[in-house]
């Protein structure tokens, strides 16, 4: 049942199985957990409600998807289905204050657009990712990383160079340091 709207569906439970390739650098999972992304979320047939699951949700969850800006995204034809789930998604956990968290669903309509060759879409979503990830609470080390690949994937040189190189100055991990020369190697190409 819809904890929003109340509404009973038939949705199927995604249990997560543990990826046999590496996660690319923005942390998006090998597969074969990358190829089960349709079934990361659930969505109310009536209302629209997305979430992992739709039985339960934030007290603002109701007021999001009721608001104007939710019934366009849900209604925005130019954008593929699987991203406007997570575009929802991630309206909804912005509505709730938790801002990392609607950044990582931003970015997952982003990989999502990678894989219909949408790169425009892609382009966006991940600066719109960086924005909320920059609007909420202190980034740490890995998210920051997260940061510098993100807008090197938008082919924001500058500025993920200087992410990348203030991060450094604050000497961190050994490991995090690693991937940001990579990234830094990877956007001077």
């Amino acid at each position: 049942m819809c904890a929003v709207c109340g509404t009973e569906s038939r949705q199927a439970l995604f249990r997560a199985t543990a990826p046999e390739q590496a996660p690319d650098l923005d942390l998006r999972p090998g597969q074969p957990l990358r190829a089960t992304m349709g079934r990361w979320l659930q969505q109310c047939p009536h209302c629209g409600y997305s979430a992992p699951d739709i039985t339960q949700a934030h007290p603002a969850a109701a007021q999001a998807v009721g608001g104007a800006n939710y019934r366009a995204l849900l209604n925005d034809a130019s954008h593929p289905p699987l991203a406007r789930r997570f575009l929802a998604w991630a309206l909804v956990l912005e509505e709730t204050g938790a801002l990392h968290a609607a950044a990582e669903a931003t970015l997952q309509a982003a990989w999502t657009a990678d894989d219909l060759g949408r790169p425009e879409l892609a382009r966006s979503w991940r600066l719109e990712a960086v924005a909320l990830w920059r609007s909420g609470p202190p980034l740490d080390a890995e998210q920051t990383v997260r940061v510098v690949d993100a807008l090197r994937r938008a082919e924001e040189w500058e500025d993920a160079a200087h992410t990348a190189r203030a991060l450094l100055q604050d000497d961190p991990p050994e490991a995090v340091a690693q991937v940001l020369a990579l990234e830094l190697r990877l956007i001077e190409a």
